[in-house]
Order: structure tokens, then sequence, then C-alpha cells
């Protein structure tokens, strides 16, 4: 461990005191009824963060009556796409405004470093205004050839009521993927974000009224997903539920929102590879290997957890990471130059050490780390890069999202060889290609079973790209203008011209 880069605590300041959280709901900011809160501890520093109130069905039900109300007022749902694009400019202006204060709340309870705690808060006000663009070019279609006397028009609506559930790896970022394009739909939406992220959530919240937002039009419940999640996924009052986590959770909510057969949008786990060929430029695939399996401690529905090396170079490209991880710097978050932060809960984190210890004992390798970190000054929990090596597909740390910083690396002879490993798995989030071959690249591209493809990168995102999974990965999309249909009702419209309906009754 001694040769790793860590960096040990900086002794940065903290907020004095913990964040109170209060739901949102009707405009207004509430406790819960019978005065229950939770608390989250910095999974980095043990300190305190934040005390929220803790939620139930009433606040539940409060805030599902209070999004219908709006939405059945037509306050948002039917004012012009130029008004709710307006709205949506302003938070992003709030976003970029208040960056550096939402994202030491956003380290504090994630463990993230803050360096990338503010590449997130501050590239989400992106997602506000690309959002804000497709407000104003929603579109439908007409139908001008059905004869002289039809014209047909197909007509895009609001769903309604859409519930939000969002995870702890990324509170605000995930957010801003879901929320802002519920919002140019129309849609009025109740929040719910994960117990042990909940504080950016709430300040977007404080955005959303500081900009604006009619009352009702968004709130926040606070809480966990028993009572406030399960009762946001069978409330008969709301349209839509859209979640991101994990699959087992999101096979859940499928079954729940099934008795009142409300649309379901789902954002699941991944297992996703990396494929590198003799003929890739290998400094910078071990480069993307290293980022995708370390970016936010592993702990990302994206993270490049599993590689799939050619045998001729398998070797010496296993030399390149583990030279590369021992680079990376882990430790304090409230770092500046820390890459990689702390992991959520102890109870994750032992989670991560059994894979590895799974895998070892059914005789895989372990090149690099493989067990707890030790940050000097810091109480909290942390594990170590790892590299793992003669991993067989077999294995569970080839098949299970270990969502830590865990890279398992397989080998193969032929590209028919590696997309039988690629497509062999429940998951179908993303995958990766290396090579300078465009053929090579094309062909893995159209038969990987996947909803994102990388060639020669990856983890490249942008607004306009539509992002989702195949599989048990989910259904549906989020941003891009895919993102934006999910949100609404196709609706047809036929129209007779003149008195031309021939009489039925003879």
């Amino acid at each position: 461990m001694t040769d790793l880069n860590i960096i040990a605590a900086t002794g940065a300041p903290l907020p004095a005191q913990p964040f109170t959280g209060r739901h949102l709901i009707g405009g207004d900011w509430v406790d819960s009824a019978d005065g229950a809160t939770f608390d989250r501890h910095s999974p980095a520093h043990g300190t305190l963060v934040s005390r929220s109130a803790q939620g139930g069905e009433a606040e539940t039900d409060a805030a599902v009556a209070a999004a219908r109300a709006a939405f059945d007022a037509g306050v948002w749902s039917r004012i012009s796409g130029k008004e709710r694009a307006a709205m949506l400019l302003r938070v992003a202006d709030l976003i970029e405004a208040n960056v550096d204060e939402i994202s030491v709340w956003e380290t504090l309870e994630s463990g993230k470093p803050i360096s990338q705690s503010r590449g997130e808060v501050g590239g989400a006000a992106d997602l506000w205004r690309y959002a804000a663009s497709l407000a104003r070019t929603l579109k439908g279609d007409s139908h001008n050839t059905l004869g002289e006397d039809m014209l047909g028009v197909i007509l895009k609506e609001p769903i309604g009521v859409v519930s939000i559930i969002t995870p702890w790896n990324f509170p605000f970022w995930i957010l801003s993927q879901k929320l802002p394009f519920a919002l140019a739909a129309g849609c009025t939406c109740v929040i719910k974000p994960s117990e042990m992220t909940p504080t950016t959530t709430v300040r977007m919240g404080e955005l959303l009224v500081e900009a604006g937002m009619p009352a009702g039009v968004v709130n926040i419940v606070l809480g966990h997903g028993l009572p406030v999640g399960a009762r946001l996924s069978d409330h008969p009052e709301v349209d839509m539920v859209t979640f991101t986590g994990s699959t087992a959770v999101g096979k859940t909510i499928s079954a729940t929102a099934a008795g009142t057969l409300k649309k379901v949008a789902l954002e699941l786990g991944g297992k996703n590879p990396q494929v590198i060929f003799p003929d890739a430029d290998l400094d910078g695939a071990a480069d993307a290997v290293t980022f995708g399996v370390y970016f936010n401690a592993g702990e990302c529905c994206n993270s490049s957890s599993r590689i799939l090396v050619h045998e001729d170079i398998a070797g010496a490209f296993i030399d390149k990471v583990v030279a590369l991880s021992r680079r990376v710097a882990f430790g304090d978050p409230m770092d500046p130059q820390t890459q990689v932060g702390a992991i959520v809960t102890p109870e994750h984190n032992a989670k991560i050490d059994g894979y590895v210890r799974q895998a070892e004992a059914a005789g895989a390798k372990i090149c690099l780390g493989g067990g707890v970190l030790t940050v000097p000054g810091l109480d909290g929990q942390f594990y170590q890069p790892t590299v793992v090596a003669s991993v067989t597909p077999d294995m569970p740390i080839a098949r299970d999202e270990v969502f830590g910083p865990v890279l398992s690396v397989l080998t193969f002879r032929t590209l028919d060889e590696a997309l039988a490993i690629v497509n062999d798995a429940t998951y179908g989030l993303s995958a990766g290609v290396w090579s300078d071959s465009i053929h090579t690249c094309l062909d893995f591209a159209r038969r990987a079973q996947a909803g994102t493809i990388w060639t020669n990168t990856w983890m490249d995102g942008f607004p306009e790209m539509t992002f989702g999974g195949m599989k048990q990965s989910g259904q549906g999309r989020e941003i891009g203008s895919y993102g934006l249909e999910e949100f609404l009702e196709i609706k047809t419209l036929a129209m007779r011209i003149g008195k031309t309906r021939g009489p039925w009754v003879r």
C-alpha cells in the first residue's frame, strides 16, 4: 500500500452546522408530521453532514396531491414552451452561481472528490439548458394525405405526474438527467432522493423556488424506499415513475407500478466491458481503462469494471494499468488533487472486498490492491485500487456489479470470442472497443448488446446523446431528444373537413 498515491487528511474546513433538510410540498418547506428525522454522516470524515425530515405515506400523498393539482390546473402543463424554457434557463444560471456551495454538500454526503463534484454540478447546468431548447422545439406530426375531407394530427402531450427516484452515487447529476426533461415536456414531479445523499436535491428545490417555479410543480419528499419510494411507485395519481439504481430495486418498482399500469423508465446496473485489440493505442486504452474503473470510486453504473484483453498483449497491458493505478490519487475528497474518494458505507466496502476475496479463492490473481485502504487522518471507509487478473467469465467478479474500484481482467483470441463474452451477461448498459481498424470497431459496435458503444474512448457524453440500457440494465432512455419523449403521451386527432361524413343508419 505504501507505493500508492494517497492524499492524507488536508484539514479543509467543513461546514460549522449540518444541513437541515425539509420536504418541499405544494411550494412550502415542511417537516414530517411526526417530527421524524434521519442523519447522514460523511463516509470520508465521519462527521454529521445533514439532518433531514423523514417522510412517510402522509407526506408522499400530500406531495402527489400537490403535483396532481398543479398539473390539472395547467399552471405548468398548459403554458407555452417559451415560458417553460425561460424557467429552465433561470435554473441553469442559478446552478452555475452556486456550484461551489452545492459541491461541498455533494462531496461530504457521497464521498466523491470535490473537483469531481464541481464538474458534475457545473455540468448539470448544460443539461438544463439543453432541455430548455427541447421545450421550444417539441412537435408532433400531421397527415395531409388522408383524403381531401380529412386532416390528421399527432399531438405530444405531457404524461402527467412523474415520480423521480434518484440514487446516491450521482445525486445532482442524475436528477438533472430527469427533472429538466420532465419539466420541458410539461409534467409535474415528486422527487425522492436517496436517504444517503438528500441535501443537493433539497438545494435544487431551493433554486427552483428562487427561480419562480409555480407551487406544486416540483415537490420533494425525503426518506427511505419503504415507504416513500414504494408509495411513489403504486400511487394511483402518479402517471409515470423514473428510477435510477440497482436492477433488483428496479424490478420491484416495475412490479409495484404494474398495479396501476403506469409507465416506468429504469436506468439500472451495468457490467461494462472494454475490449482491447493488439493494434490499439495501448497507452490511450490503458489510461481510459484506469479512468473507467476508478471514476467515482467505481460506484458508477457505467464503470468499466471488466476488460477483455487480447492474449498477445495481456501481460504488458496489465502492467500498464497497474502502473497507472499506482499514480491515481486516492484520499481526502476535500482536497482538489484527489481523484478517488470514499466508499459510500462500511457495508458496501465489505461487499466490495468480498468479491475480491471470492475471486482470489477461485484462482484469480490480485495484481494490485485487494483490501481496505487507510487514509492518514481520516476515519472513513476507503478501498485500494485493485486489479484482478486470470478472471474467468463464470466468476461473480466478472458477472456481478461490484460497484467499487476493482478491475477484472479477462482474455480473448478472436473478435467472435470477445463478443460472446461481452454478450453473455444479464446487463447491457455500455461497452467499448479499442482498435485502429474501423472495420473491427464497427463490427463490434453493431454486434455488442449495449445501449451505448464507445470506440477508442470511454464515457464521453453529451446532452444531445441519449443514454440507457438493454436487457437488465433498464428500459427507456434519458437525455437527448429521446429522453424528452419518455415524458410524453401520444394523442391522435382526426379532423373531418366539412359535412362529409356519410350516415351509418339506413
